[in-house]
């Protein structure tokens, strides 16, 4: 069986070629140069770009995996949620070429694609339901209690910004440059080497937990706490310099993780469910997974997250593992 696979919800163009199990080929072709100059993703020219590598994307990867069109089995694409314009792009790509080459055309969700990122690498057995499952992204922000691999429920998301999102808020009242989030946890790395904070006893920012016994998230307050800090620090010295980004990194992220890995296992045992699971971009933030992590040791949880960095990222990978299961347990798409 051998399944194109196309990933372009956002300003990532990735597509790749699996026959059965095994990666034959992925070609990913990032934005962040042309983002960075407008600094933010602009969903008309994400498009524009995405149009302008179409037949050079889809040429590497099929002489990389030495597989012809015809040869191809399924083609799965990304349909659904994020940016349209960049969706529409490659969805008629691929139902052009189910058309023409009369291949069956499965249109998939994209977060579901985030929580399959889990499946890559690891057998089916790997596992174990029933779980909850934490998505955290620039865009969404949920928790989805399943009980087997295709009966997910979502249980809450956040009442206003992801965390993703306040991530990309509070890099840019910093000016610092796009991917965001990725900068302020490089920034925020930095912080325990920085002698002037060693003696820090006191947070910097509040963590917002609305009530420790619900579900729910929200993160505007926090963004609107730093904010005010660094206005004030403006106000003060008359610039933010670099240990200021490098202090309001740290004490950011630590705010936003604190809230997000103790809701994942809060949910956890209210569902009485012994594996918590972690996915979307987001998912890669070294302290996030450390801090859910530690919470998960102390409460006997086996804790899952997606193997590699690139798995965490909108990957083409992630619709072909979809695309695999669906398709093998015979689920309708």
């Amino acid at each position: 069986m051998i399944i194109l696979a196309i990933e372009t919800s956002c300003d990532d163009t990735s597509l790749a070629i699996f026959k059965n199990n095994k990666l034959l080929s992925m070609d990913t072709k990032s934005q962040i140069k042309i983002h960075n100059l407008t600094g933010w993703v602009v969903p008309e020219i994400a498009a524009r770009e995405h149009a302008n590598v179409i037949f050079e994307v889809l040429e590497n990867v099929l002489n990389s995996s030495n597989i012809s069109l015809n040869e191809i089995d399924y083609i799965a694409v990304t349909s659904y949620p994020w940016l349209i314009p960049s969706l529409l792009t490659w969805i008629t790509v691929a139902k052009t070429l189910a058309k023409v080459l009369n291949k069956p055309l499965l249109e998939l969700n994209h977060i579901e694609g985030h929580i399959f990122s889990n499946f890559l690498e690891r057998k089916e057995s790997d596992i174990q339901f029933p779980l909850v499952c934490l998505t955290v992204s620039g865009w969404h922000n949920d928790i989805y209690f399943m009980s087997s691999m295709f009966k997910m429920q979502k249980i809450w998301s956040s009442n206003d910004d992801a965390a993703g999102e306040s991530y990309d808020k509070v890099a840019k009242m910093m000016w610092l440059d796009y991917p965001w989030w990725p900068i302020i946890s490089k920034l925020a790395k930095k912080y325990i080497e920085m002698w002037f904070i060693t003696s820090k006893k006191e947070s910097l920012f509040p963590r917002v937990w609305l009530d420790k016994n619900k579900f729910d998230f929200s993160f505007s307050w926090l963004k609107s706490a730093v904010k005010r800090e660094i206005d004030k620090r403006i106000l003060k010295k008359l610039e933010l310099t670099l240990e200021d980004k490098i202090e309001i990194s740290f004490e950011f992220q630590n705010a936003v993780n604190e809230v997000l890995a103790y809701k994942l296992i809060y949910s956890a045992l209210e569902k009485n469910v012994k594996t918590v699971m972690l996915a979307g971009g987001v998912s890669a933030n070294d302290d996030l997974k450390s801090k859910i992590k530690t919470l998960s040791n102390k409460n006997n949880l086996n804790f899952i997250f997606p193997i590699k960095y690139l798995y965490s990222m909108d990957n083409a990978a992630m619709i072909w593992i979809l695309a695999y299961y669906k398709i093998k347990n015979t689920i309708k798409y």
